[in-house]
């Protein structure tokens, strides 16, 4: 879960203050993972299953942001496609993570932890048992 107070962001003293609210960084962290080529989607909650239901997507679902002692840390929870290599997915969601809230807030993640929760498998097309015998290949 998000902590309750906003990031402040430093070295911008000239034009004031900039403030983050920890949900908007488990956004981008959610939004930049489902990005990654091997991701399936990423862990949700009973909440965000309901709300999904209802056409509201919690985009931040999946992720939980940490401070501690000004280290920002994330725990990021998700489904892989069948057949990709996890590790290669994880440190690849790592980097991505990393780069994006950069990118885009400034913040250094520090540590960015993947936990896979479950692999999804290919969805195979259903067969037709009137056609189980016909030639898929076209003959010249």
């Amino acid at each position: 879960m998000a902590e309750e107070t906003n990031i402040i962001l430093t070295g911008h003293d000239n034009e004031g203050t900039i403030e983050i609210a920890p949900e908007v960084v488990e956004v981008i962290l959610g939004i930049a993972a489902v990005g990654v080529d091997g991701v399936y989607q990423m862990r949700g909650t009973l909440a965000s299953s309901i709300n999904q239901l209802f056409g509201r997507e919690n985009r931040g679902k999946g992720v939980a942001l940490h401070e501690d002692n000004g280290r920002l840390s994330a725990d990021v929870y998700v489904y892989l496609n069948y057949g990709v290599s996890v590790p290669k997915v994880a440190l690849d969601m790592q980097e991505t993570l990393r780069d994006q809230l950069l990118f885009m807030t400034d913040l250094d993640l520090t540590e960015v932890n993947v936990h896979v929760v479950g692999v999804v498998p290919e969805k195979v097309a259903k067969i037709d048992p009137k056609d189980l015998f016909e030639d898929t290949e076209d003959d010249e």
